[in-house]
């Protein structure tokens, strides 16, 4: 299992802050953090594309969607912002 804290709009759309998911890479917890999200908020308007676009954050080090995942590693999922 991989601990996985979400920030950004992923947080703020869907109410989930943390999960423990099971996956062995990056790109094979985006169809599980989908399927939760619109569990967790069947009004979300959060998409495959929103999750893929996000900065990943792998145990304190930048990764990427391709980067594998070990049992008990630590997954941010960060939107990205911008404003004007």
């Amino acid at each position: 299992m991989v601990h996985v804290k979400l920030f950004g709009l992923l947080r703020l759309d869907t109410g989930l802050r943390e999960l423990e998911l099971d996956a062995d890479s990056v790109k094979a917890l985006y169809p599980q953090l989908l399927a939760e999200a619109r569990r967790a908020n069947p009004d979300t308007k959060i998409t495959a594309a929103d999750i893929d676009g996000c900065i990943v954050i792998i145990n304190g080090a930048q990764g990427r969607k391709g980067s594998r995942l070990n049992n008990g590693d630590e997954v941010w999922l960060m939107s990205p912002v911008c404003g004007g």
